[in-house]
């Protein structure tokens, strides 16, 4: 099982954007390749520190892995193993400051030399899905268009930076002699240019194509739920490292059952002589039609709990009900006979209204629902 990320930062549920930042640092510099040279213990802390800083700094994620745990990011997340080095130095290298000898993630001894890996830009696509997919999970295959590396492509080391990456500057202040580092903008901080591309490519050398990418969707999730698939988004440049896929879920709408969490609602209408003498009725399921027995003198308004018959759990922490709300049809027009029938029966007891305890309230039975 995973660890939880606010245990791995050391902060409560409750920290602020400034403390998980300031927690990450001091996590970073800790457990850094720099000041642990050769120790996979320390290298592995790191890149937890820096997979937990990535949701927690994100309010969007933070909310999603409150409420979900490490399942909302499945089906892509981090690739299933963690974030690697570049990932690491490319998005969060700032926060280390000049704690390792230079600005923003110049210093790197081992990963470059101060240059810095870029990395594509990311899709985002939206995957229609019917509860019966939700609540099974699914694999979908998705045509998707991203930009590639053309073949024929080639790139060499950018002259500014001399593949460095950055451009450093020494200035003369009142305070000294200071040196400053800045992204070089002639490569973009890549350390290479293009050297030869075909002709039908675009200015970076990219040539747009479709790709067929399987997701796989875990059961459980929720309307607006965002996945992400690494590395299946658009290539970058100078060797870079691809960008994400991210995957966007929309819940079709059911015919007749009704989503509320992992509980699932479901309106059964009944005649008042099925209502009187007990009947057998089937229904919907997410895992196909089961039939139930309606006992003989239900009255209108009785719930009746399937167990496990809903959605399951993102979490892994077993399904939700099937609730199913008994409505007994009244008719809005009658024969004759029917009528003389309903006359004739309007003063006797067995019609009369005599609910019992068991009978409970509009407000009980909410009460029971949500319970």
């Amino acid at each position: 099982m995973k660890q939880d990320y606010y245990e791995i930062l050391g902060i409560s549920k409750g920290a602020t954007t400034a403390e998980i930042k300031k927690a990450y640092r001091k996590k970073a510099i800790e457990f850094h390749p720099d000041k642990n040279p050769g120790d996979e213990k320390a290298e592995d802390m790191f890149k937890k520190a820096a997979e937990a800083y990535e949701v927690l700094s994100d309010p969007n994620k933070r909310s999603r892995y409150d409420q979900f745990g490490h399942q909302a990011f499945e089906g892509g997340g981090f690739g299933g193993g963690g974030m690697n080095m570049e990932d690491i130095f490319s998005q969060f290298g700032d926060i280390f400051g000049g704690a390792f000898g230079g600005g923003g993630f110049g210093g790197f001894s081992g990963f470059g030399g101060g240059r810095r890996t870029v990395k594509g830009s990311n899709l985002r696509i939206r995957v229609q899905l019917t509860l019966e997919e939700i609540a099974n999970g699914v694999e979908k295959k998705i045509k998707v268009k991203r930009k590639k590396v053309a073949q024929g492509t080639t790139y060499t080391t950018c002259g500014t930076c001399n593949g460095q990456g950055q451009v450093t500057r020494i200035q003369n202040t009142i305070l000294g002699r200071m040196q400053t580092s800045a992204t070089c903008s002639t490569c973009g901080g890549s350390g290479q240019v293009i050297e030869k591309k075909p002709a039908n490519a675009d200015a970076q050398g990219m040539l747009v194509s479709e790709e067929t990418v399987s997701i796989k969707i875990p059961a459980g999730v929720v309307d607006g739920m965002q996945l992400k698939v690494s590395g299946k988004g658009n290539d970058a440049p100078g060797n870079g490292i691809a960008g994400d896929l991210l995957v966007a879920i929309e819940e079709k709408p059911h015919p007749t059952l009704q989503r509320e969490g992992d509980n699932l609602h479901y309106d059964l209408y009944i005649s008042f002589s099925e209502a009187a003498l007990g009947a057998s009725k089937e229904i919907d399921t997410v895992t196909g039609k089961v039939r139930i027995k309606i006992e003989s003198g239900t009255q209108g308004g009785k719930i009746l709990r399937l167990r496990s018959k809903g959605i399951p759990s993102v979490n892994g922490y077993g399904a939700g009900d099937l609730l199913v709300h008994i409505n007994v049809w009244t008719p809005k027009s009658l024969t004759k006979e029917q009528r003389e029938f309903f006359e004739k029966m309007e003063k006797d007891e067995h019609f009369q209204p005599k609910p019992e305890k068991e009978d409970k309230s509009f407000f009980e039975k909410v009460k029971d629902m949500f319970s």
